[in-house]
C-alpha cells in the first residue's frame, strides 16, 4: 500500500507519460505505450538479404551483414525516441530501441555469429556534455534481450574529430578515414563483431570505422544501426 501512494506521489512530480500520444498508460520501462510501440514502422532488414543497408557499403568496404531496425522520417516516433536519447539524457529511450534491435538480431539467421558488439564512439567532449555513448546504450538494451559481450575501448575517436551531422558524404569522406583508432586491437582477431550505431544516413562515419576494425584481422565485421533515414 506505501509503495502504491510512492509511485502515485511521484507520478504526480514526475510523470511518466508515452512520448508520442501523451497517456500514461505504460510500463515503467518503456517510454511509449503499447499502441504506440506496435506503430513503429520495422524494416525486417535483419533478414532480408542484399537489404538496403548492405547496399549501401557495395564497392566501399567488405563487410558480411548490415541492417537497421527502423525506418528514420522527420517528426515521427523515431525522431522522438532519438534526440530523447542522444539531447535529453533519456537512457530509456535507448534502451528500449536497442531491445527493438536485439530482438530482430535475435530472431535473424544472419547474426547468429556475432560474438562482440563494438558501439561507434564519441569524443571525449561528446561524452562529457552527453554523460554516456548514446550507441552503447542501444548496445545495453540489445544486451537485455541477446546475451552478447560489449567491447568499449577497443574503437576510440580522435578528439581532433568535428561532428558529422551537417556534413555531406563528400565533406565527410576526406575526415571520416582518419577519425578512429584502435587499442588492444589483437582481442579482435577472430572475432565475428558487430558495429552498432543510432542512425545511418550516408554510412560515411561507419565505412571508417569497418576500415579501422579491418587492421584487427577480425572474421568478420557487420552493421546494425538503430534507424535508417530516408
Amino acid at each position: 500500500m506505501i509503495k502504491k501512494y510512492l509511485d502515485a506521489f511521484l507520478h504526480l512530480w514526475y510523470p511518466h507519460i508515452c512520448l508520442q500520444c501523451g497517456t500514461d498508460q505504460l510500463d515503467n520501462n518503456s517510454p511509449l505505450c503499447l499502441p504506440c510501440a506496435n506503430a513503429l514502422p520495422l524494416t525486417d532488414f535483419c533478414s532480408m538479404p542484399n537489404n538496403t543497408i548492405e547496399k549501401i557499403f557495395w564497392g566501399r568496404i567488405t563487410i558480411q551483414h548490415a541492417s537497421a531496425a527502423l525506418f528514420f522520417t522527420k517528426e515521427s516516433i523515431v525522431q522522438k525516441l532519438i534526440f530523447e536519447l542522444k539531447y535529453k539524457h533519456n537512457k530509456k529511450a535507448g534502451l528500449f530501441l536497442g531491445r527493438i534491435m536485439g530482438t530482430a538480431l535475435k530472431n535473424s539467421n544472419n547474426y547468429t555469429s556475432i560474438s562482440l558488439l563494438i558501439p561507434i564512439p564519441i569524443s571525449r567532449n561528446k561524452l562529457r556534455k552527453r554523460g554516456y555513448n548514446q550507441a552503447q546504450i542501444l548496445c545495453e538494451g540489445i544486451c537485455q534481450v541477446w546475451n552478447k559481450k560489449i567491447a568499449t575501448n577497443i574503437l576510440l575517436k580522435k578528439q581532433n574529430s568535428d561532428s558529422q551531422t551537417h556534413k555531406d558524404r563528400l565533406e565527410r569522406a576526406g575526415q571520416d578515414a582518419f577519425q578512429f583508432y584502435l587499442k588492444d586491437a589483437q582481442m579482435l582477431e577472430d572475432e565475428n563483431v558487430l558495429i552498432i550505431d543510432d542512425v545511418i544516413t550516408t554510412g560515411a562515419t561507419l565505412e571508417a570505422a569497418c576500415n579501422c576494425l579491418e587492421k584487427a584481422n577480425p572474421n568478420s565485421i557487420n552493421i546494425a544501426c538503430a534507424a535508417y533515414t530516408l
